[in-house]
Order: C-alpha cells, then sequence, then structure tokens
C-alpha cells in the first residue's frame, strides 16, 4: 500500500490490516512517526508508548497469520485519553497529585478496544481531573489547536481532539462531563459523541462528576466514530450506573446517512445574542441543508435550558468536591511535607494544596459550599430540580422531533491565555453541550464548515433520545455525506487556516 497511513480512516485501515494489503505493525509504525514529527508543536499526548502499541500491533499481526479472526478494530490506532486507567501506562488526569501513577488495573472502555484489536499509542493531555474548556488547565502545559497553534483545541478532551485533528491518531476516546468530547470536537473539526449516560462503561474512568460522566469517541469521520462507540460500549457490571441493554445500531445508523422524514428541531434557546455570527451562518446553512435533504425542520423551545449552566456548576462542583476528597497524600499518587514531624491532616493539606492546579480548588471549594449544612437545600437541592425540568423540557421537546439540533459551540476555537483570567467566560464555552449531560440524552458533534469571519471550523450539534443514539449517527452522516459532495471534505477542501503543523500531517506522503 502507497498510499499515508496516517490520511486513512480507521474503517479503511482495519480494512486493509484484515485484506493483509499492510501489517498493524506497519500502521503503529507510521502514527508513532506522525507523533514525533508534529507533537512537539501540538503537544497532544502527555506519554507516547512506543512498546505497548508495537507489541499490540505484533499480536493482531500473528492472529491474522494463524488465520484468527480479527477484531472490528484491528491494527487501528487510538489515543486515550489520560482519565481512563492503562495498567501499562501511566494515568495522570493532567494532574501533579498523580504524576507518574501507575494503575493496578485497565478500564473497561481500554480493555474493550485493546480486546477489539485497537492499538494504544498512549495518553493524550487533558484539564486536570477534567475540569476545563481549553486544556490550559493541564499540569503539564497546554495542548494546540492544529487548525492555529495559538488557539486552544478545546477540553478537557482537548489532547485526544488535537491528536485526532492533526492526524496522529485515526481514533480516540475522551469523556464528557459538560460537553468535553463535544466542545473539543467542535473547534478541531472533527466527529464527537457522548453516548446516552450509561451506554458506555466509567469503570476505571477516574470520576470527576460521577452523575455527568460520559466516554465516548472522537474520530475524523461519522463512521468511524460509530465504529469506535460500538466497539466501547455495552453493559458492564463493574458499573452500577452501566445501562443494562443493547447497544444502538450507530454504525448501521452511520452507514445510512438519510434523513428524509426525520423531523429536526431547532432549540431556540441555544442561539442568538453572544454567539458568533460565524457560527450561527455556518449553523444556519447546516439546517437548510437538512431540510434539502428532505428532513422536516421545526423550531423547538427549551425554556429551562437557560439555568443548566448554572445548574451544572452547582452539581458538578459538588460530585467533584466529594470525588476528590480520595486524593489525601496517603493511599497513592503525590505526598507532600512527609518529614515524620507532621500530622496526618498536614500532610494532607500540604498534598492538596501543592497537587490541585487553580481550576481544580475552585470546583472544589465550590462544591464544599454547596454541600455544607444551611446551604445544601438552597443550592444543590434547587440545581437538582432545574435538572430534572431541563429533562421535561427535552421529553417535551422530541415529542416533536426525532432530534434536535445547534450550534456545539457559541464560538470558534479562542486564543491560548484569552479566557485564562475570566472563570465565567470559559464556563460559556459549554453554554450548548451542557443540556445533555444534565438530562442523560445523546448528543454528537459533526462539521459543518469553517466560520467566514475568521476562517476556523464550527460543528453542528445534533441531540438524540435516551438511547437513540443511532438518530445523532444518521443525521450526522446526512451532513457529512452532503458536504464531501458540495466541497470534496466538510471541512479540508476550504481549509487556508491550516497551520503549518496539521499541514504537514496532512501532506506526510509527499514528504
Amino acid at each position: 500500500m502507497t498510499a499515508d497511513l496516517t490520511s486513512l480512516t480507521a474503517a479503511e485501515l482495519a480494512a486493509a490490516v484484515a485484506a493483509g494489503e499492510v501489517s498493524a505493525t506497519e500502521v503503529a509504525r507510521a502514527h508513532l512517526d506522525k507523533i514525533a514529527a508534529v507533537d512537539d508543536r501540538v503537544r497532544a499526548f502527555l506519554h507516547v508508548s512506543a512498546d505497548v502499541a508495537l507489541a499490540a500491533a505484533r499480536a493482531v499481526d500473528a492472529r491474522r497469520a494463524a488465520g484468527e479472526p480479527l477484531g472490528p478494530l484491528a491494527g487501528v490506532p487510538v489515543a486515550v485519553k489520560d482519565v481512563y486507567t492503562t495498567a501499562d501506562m501511566p494515568t495522570t488526569c493532567g494532574s501533579r497529585i498523580l504524576d507518574g501513577w501507575l494503575p493496578p488495573y485497565e478500564s473497561t472502555v481500554t480493555r474493550r478496544l485493546r480486546g477489539a484489536g485497537a492499538i494504544p499509542l498512549g495518553k493524550t493531555n487533558m484539564d486536570e481531573f477534567a475540569m476545563g474548556s481549553s486544556t490550559e488547565n493541564s499540569a503539564f502545559g497546554p495542548s494546540r489547536n492544529p487548525w492555529d497553534l495559538a488557539r486552544v483545541p478545546g477540553g478537557s478532551s482537548g489532547g485526544s481532539s488535537a491528536a485526532v485533528a492533526a492526524f496522529e491518531a485515526p481514533l480516540a476516546i475522551g469523556t464528557d462531563t459538560g460537553g468535553s468530547i463535544r466542545q473539543p470536537a467542535a473547534v478541531c473539526g472533527i466527529v464527537g459523541a457522548k453516548p446516552t449516560y450509561g451506554g458506555s462503561s466509567r469503570y476505571g474512568v477516574v470520576a470527576f462528576a460521577s452523575s455527568l460522566d460520559t466516554p465516548g469517541p472522537l474520530a475524523r469521520t461519522v463512521l468511524d466514530a460509530a465504529l469506535l462507540h460500538e466497539a466501547m460500549s455495552g453493559h458492564d457490571p463493574c458499573d452500577s450506573t452501566s445501562i443494562d441493554a443493547p447497544v444502538p445500531p450507530v454504525v448501521a445508523a452511520a452507514r445510512q446517512a438519510d434523513v428524509a422524514g426525520l423531523r429536526v428541531g431547532v432549540v431556540t434557546e441555544l442561539g442568538g445574542e453572544g454567539y458568533q455570527p460565524g457560527v450561527l451562518s455556518r449553523f444556519g446553512e447546516a439546517v437548510e441543508l437538512l431540510e434539502s435533504l428532505g428532513a422536516k425542520v421545526v423550531e423547538v423551545s427549551c425554556p429551562h435550558f437557560a439555568y443548566a449552566l448554572p445548574a451544572y456548576y452547582l452539581i458538578a462542583p459538588s460530585e467533584c468536591s466529594s470525588n476528590l476528597a480520595r486524593f489525601d497524600g496517603m493511599r497513592y499518587g503525590l505526598r507532600a511535607g512527609d518529614d515524620g514531624t507532621r500530622s496526618a491532616e498536614e500532610v494532607m493539606s500540604l498534598t492538596r494544596g501543592e497537587g490541585f492546579g487553580a481550576e481544580v480548588k475552585r470546583r472544589i471549594m465550590l462544591g464544599t459550599y454547596a454541600l455544607s449544612s444551611g446551604y445544601y437545600d438552597a443550592y444543590y437541592g434547587k440545581a437538582q430540580q432545574v435538572r430534572t425540568l431541563v429533562i421535561h423540557d427535552f421529553e417535551a421537546a422530541f415529542e416533536q422531533a426525532d432530534v434536535l439540533v445547534s450550534p456545539a459551540t457559541p464560538t470558534t476555537a479562542f486564543r491560548i491565555g484569552e479566557r485564562a483570567d475570566d472563570p465565567m467566560a470559559m464556563y460559556l464555552a459549554d453554554l450548548c453541550t451542557i443540556p445533555s449531560n444534565l438530562a442523560g440524552n445523546a448528543a454528537l458533534s459533526v462539521p459543518c464548515g469553517l466560520a467566514p469571519d475568521d476562517g476556523l471550523p464550527v460543528g453542528l450539534q445534533v441531540m438524540a433520545p435516551v438511547l437513540g443514539d443511532d438518530r445523532m449517527y444518521r443525521v450526522a452522516a446526512a451532513v457529512e455525506a452532503a458536504l464531501v459532495t458540495r466541497w470534496g471534505h466538510p471541512l479540508l477542501a476550504q481549509a487556508p487556516g491550516l497551520t503549518s503543523a496539521a499541514a504537514e500531517a496532512r501532506s506526510a506522503s509527499d514528504d
């Protein structure tokens, strides 16, 4: 095979490996070489494990040579967000408090992907403990958007989105607590999906907010995202919140790519003032495109979505305050000030003060306050009531429409440092994505072009009912196919803003 292996989709790579046109080892080496060539600028990875990747690739090649059946992602490299526990690679969650920690067990999602034949390349950068929208909160420095290295790749799964956008990996896994897959996918011009809550196992995913955290896929095409979604999902008895139901037929839906007769609801509350004009322009064109493909477009109102952001920023910090209490400097990870003269309480305080970054401390303090005696009902309790109202809004909306659509983010990627001193401005990056986390339904971001005002990627968010994940893939695939027909690719045919790093990643075959 003469094509640049890093330019192929996951589906193409799996087919080529299965057919013997290329070995899994060759595929792994090509992607490791790509990482070596561009990641000093993109900074998507915290840890690259060539030995692990090549050993997994050789195992796939050996199974094929022996005539054994191969998994659906056999030989396909995948980048792993550093919030998943991996027994053969460190897991830091982007935090100094876990710097160098090697877990004693494997997460269910990574175990399933290894079983499907996927090749883990390494661990990707993230906002510390998944708290952020830009990857600037990582204790190890920010990742950069391959479209413009001066801009953020989104967050908290920014390293995963940057790796896929820079062609360092065809697939990546992230987690979505308030938009942490969809928002970085949107600003990096790739596909990112949040499955129905409970559809993918949280076992081995270091917890931020347990009622919101959702593992999900990132990829460059809708079909690739669906293949990864299907391979990583399914009931897990190790996760008490795991849904005991069949995985929705997302791969079949991605191959269907037909929206004729489908009712598409435009959420009126997710747009207008405060949204970048270029984002609204591309979103409007995407809605018109869906209508031209035979969908019936209707407007729907979800009045309580306006309260989703403040409700989220009480619920999520409250849960993180509880979950992060385990990082006490006693059992694992960093231990500061343990000189034999200090009490356990003093060591715990010093460890948490030194090990946690500013954003994590901010959310712990906010959550502890919201849960404290005398304030629980006024803050956390009220936020949960708002959550119920958001769920009711979705239920009413899905009576009028089969799927809902909105911009995935209010703006395109912002510059690194631009919002670092303004937490509220940072939080507004997740304005469109948070409602689906509160309700637990499925949602996806698919590229819908470049904003005419700055030339950066725009994402279309498609929201589906609980366990209606296949619907969002059907709509996303139709949009993708139509834009490929129009431009040759949803984004790349009109990508003058690509940086040298991303350009190199797309043109290595010319080197």
